[in-house]
């Protein structure tokens, strides 16, 4: 039997974004430009170009702004109808695309991304699901990055992590996934650890930001006590699985963006920006000069 196609996409945007206060103090960091598009829309239309018919937000407080984003608003399309600005009113109606539905679940306690996406847990329901960090803009690639996991997945069924080889003194920041040598591809993973140090990580393959996920892991989520820094974290209810589910480390082919970094956000918008149709030729021009 065929796995079933994935088209619920889970996007968690309750975190505070403090390392970019103050400009987050009252915008939530996932609407954070890169050119003319904020983080978020980025990853909407990653989902959807993978299949995703229901948006699953689960937001906190000052998030409004997202919610706002994806909604209609009535008022700016006659505006811009009036004035004859029919390409910008085009590209506003069709942020959420057709037969693609939006839905809202407050995080009412930050308790970490495993939390999160337990808080979807009843729009989710008992199907495979993507969990999409839009703090990670992974640009390029043969195939956006969620599409090249529901691929691998109808190859491979189980759950699939978007996985990146990072350098060994960075393991501290990720959740690190040791996987099983096979000469066909993408192994199945046989240990997870969320930020080890480097002395004790198990390898350098990092699970960065994308996720395709059996139902059962809610279960194990529920079950999962607080682990590192005091959260119910996403990777020790994936840790959990992997005796009983097989769950695969998938390397991406497109570039990843640390967009939760002020570093990463800049070079993300050099490099969208230089790929822009409309700006790129200019503004190469403009670094060349600069």
């Amino acid at each position: 039997m065929s796995p079933k196609a994935v088209e619920v996409a889970v996007f968690p945007v309750a975190g505070r974004g403090t390392r970019f206060l103050p400009a987050t103090k009252a915008s939530p960091k996932e609407m954070l430009p890169i050119v003319d598009k904020p983080l978020i829309q980025y990853a909407v239309e990653e989902a959807v170009a993978a299949g995703a018919k229901k948006l699953v937000f689960v937001t906190g407080a000052s998030k409004r702004a997202i919610e706002d984003h994806f909604d209609r608003d009535a008022e700016l399309e006659r505006a811009l109808k009036t004035s004859g600005k029919t390409a910008l009113l085009e590209t506003i109606q069709s942020i959420v695309p057709s037969g693609v539905s939006c839905v809202y679940i407050r995080q009412g306690e930050p308790l970490g991304l495993g939390h999160a996406v337990l808080c979807a847990r009843p729009a989710v329901g008992a199907a495979p699901f993507f969990v999409h960090l839009a703090d990670d803009l992974i640009y390029g690639g043969a195939k956006p990055c969620l599409a090249e996991m529901a691929d691998f997945y109808r190859d491979h069924g189980g759950s699939v992590l978007g996985a990146l080889d990072v350098p060994r003194d960075q393991t501290g920041s990720y959740g690190i996934v040791d996987v099983e040598d096979t000469p066909e591809g993408p192994g199945r993973a046989r240990f997870m650890v969320e930020k080890p140090d480097p002395a004790d990580a198990p390898s350098t393959l990092a699970v960065v930001g994308r996720y395709l996920l059996d139902p059962s892991i809610f279960d194990k989520l529920e079950s999962t006590g607080r682990g590192a820094g005091g959260e119910i974290q996403l990777t020790d209810g994936i840790a959990a699985m992997l005796e009983e589910t097989p769950v695969f480390a998938m390397p991406f082919s497109g570039t990843r963006f640390d967009c939760g970094s002020k570093l990463g956000y800049l070079q993300a918008t050099v490099e969208l920006a230089l790929q822009h149709p409309g700006l790129g030729d200019r503004f190469a021009e403009y670094l060349e000069r600069r």
